[in-house]
């Protein structure tokens, strides 16, 4: 009886970048929440536009208040940070963001036959 080992042979366990995690933190500027205020009346419905036009995917606030998290449907980081950058809260200089490249989970190939 003959087995296949599929652990043989080699597996691409590269993965592409279908999505980016950013991870939105207050700047100083954007500790005053007075000024904040002024400047959520624009950036709301701004952000609303990201998401109709697809590129805000699923959105987050932190439960410390300290800032939001989007999964964004953009391939790379510059891509995000150029449309994040345009929105009232980047452009008043109030948020800024740190992004995380995800992609699918390559070893899920493991399962699939040889």
């Amino acid at each position: 009886m003959e087995t296949t080992n599929h652990m043989a042979g080699p597996f691409d366990m590269t993965a592409p970048t279908t999505k980016m995690l950013a991870i939105g933190r207050w700047t100083e500027k954007g500790l005053d929440r007075a000024a904040r205020f002024i400047v959520m009346k624009e950036e709301v419905p701004a952000t609303v536009n990201l998401y109709l036009t697809g590129a805000i995917e699923q959105w987050y606030i932190k439960p410390d208040l300290s800032g939001v998290v989007f999964i964004m449907n953009v391939t790379s980081a510059e891509a995000a940070h150029e449309l994040l950058e345009k929105l009232p809260l980047g452009v008043a200089g109030m948020m800024v963001f740190d992004f995380i490249s995800l992609g699918p989970i390559t070893p899920l190939r493991f399962l699939l036959p040889q």
